[in-house]
């Protein structure tokens, strides 16, 4: 999985795909492992053509390593950011700090940014910018909330969307979380591909492909109104009630809450919270080296 901006060793060939409304819309950002991202006619797709390099179908990112070992990664990753519409700065800060992440080895990962229904007019037109630049964006058929079903939106949009090209596993997260993708992908890679749920905090949690397309499916969330409630936890409830998510592996002390005097980060890391300004992710940066090397540049 290449996670950094396209360099030397790579190439990029852009072009747009087919317009089709679902019940949710995404706008499809280029894979960060350098597999083909396409909507498939499942979705939205706002990126525009961009470049002179456009032509073939897909936004695609290569790196010639890779395609000359055509290695097939070992499992596929989704990660949903759960943001809201207005929080354009903090969604720049997460794209680079996961784009700026050193690659895990033999992984296809791709990230978006879920949002439900964009109501505000302005909003509307700046997300559709983000969207058209970034490609990053889904945007689910709910209205905005935190507690209220938007995770259950999401779980159960997922095998829609993506069914033509699914993944091993799924991960919904949060906007002021720093995930460090490699370290999970290794966790991930010794577990089982089938109906496990790894690790259930509300920072962030994978279930496999096979539970999200039950929660699709399972109209008992819906009957019973389990979408109601701290999410995490509603999460845990439908899959403990359905005997769904028997594997299930806590990776506490490496997820965590920063602490106020942010003096608690860990070298093993995999995740950690409540990176709520960007103080928090300054200091989450330089703990981790995100820009260790990183030089000024002086005009002359």
């Amino acid at each position: 999985m290449a996670m950094k901006a396209p360099a030397s060793s790579s190439y990029v060939l852009l072009a747009p795909l087919a317009l089709l409304l679902v019940a949710a819309v995404v706008f499809l950002l280029p894979s960060l492992n350098g597999a083909h991202v396409g909507s498939d006619g499942l979705g939205v797709d706002l990126c525009a053509r961009r470049s002179a390099g456009a032509g073939a179908e897909g936004y695609t990112v290569l790196a010639k390593e890779e395609e000359e070992e055509k290695e097939k990664p070992e499992l596929s990753l989704l990660v949903g950011v759960l943001t809201t519409p207005k929080r354009y700065e903090r969604r720049d800060i997460v794209r680079l700090a996961y784009t700026l992440q050193p690659a895990a080895a033999r992984a296809r990962v791709d990230v978006r940014f879920v949002f439900c229904r964009v109501e505000d007019p302005v909003d509307r037109q700046l997300v559709a910018l983000e969207a058209m630049r970034h490609g990053d964006v889904v945007e689910l058929a709910c209205e905005e909330n935190m507690n209220h079903g938007k995770t259950h939106a999401y779980l159960s949009s997922v095998p829609r969307l993506f069914a033509a090209d699914p993944y091993d596993y799924v991960m919904k997260t949060d906007d002021d979380t720093y995930l460090r993708v490699a370290a999970l992908v290794d966790e991930l890679r010794r577990k089982p591909r089938d109906d496990p749920m790894p690790f259930m905090h509300g920072m962030g949690y994978v279930v496999s492909w096979d539970v999200a397309s039950w929660v699709s499916t399972a109209e008992e969330i819906l009957a019973r109104n389990d979408t109601e409630g701290p999410e995490d936890l509603m999460v845990g409830k439908w899959l403990n009630l359905a005997g769904r998510g028997r594997n299930r592996y806590d990776l506490k002390p490496r997820m965590y809450d920063l602490s106020w005097d942010m003096d608690n980060f860990r070298p093993d890391t995999i995740a950690v919270h409540t990176l709520k300004d960007n103080r928090r992710w300054a200091a989450a940066f330089s703990y981790f080296n995100v820009t260790a090397g990183i030089k000024p540049h002086h005009l002359p």
